[in-house]
């Protein structure tokens, strides 16, 4: 499935990867291939976005993020270095 990662200033990560975990405003929650459509509001905290090849992560300050037909576009408010 394909990842992208948006901020206000720019385009942080585009790729295909196999499992993605966000941390909602409820609590954290992962995301897989064919996954049910779905829009949720995140709270600041770590993305967690796994590969075949490797594993990486962003700290974000929260954001909205959108998963359908397996594409995930997440809108972070920004990102923490």
């Amino acid at each position: 499935m394909r990842l992208e990662i948006l901020t206000p200033e720019k385009k942080i990560f585009e790729g295909d990867v196999i499992i993605a975990t966000f941390p909602g405003a409820d609590g954290s929650f992962q995301i897989m291939e064919h996954h049910a459509p779905l829009i949720s509001l995140l709270k600041e905290g770590v993305v967690v976005y796994k590969s075949k090849e490797s594993s990486q992560n962003v700290t974000i300050t929260g954001g909205v993020v959108e998963v359908v037909n397996n594409k995930i576009i997440l809108l972070a408010d920004g990102v923490k270095v």
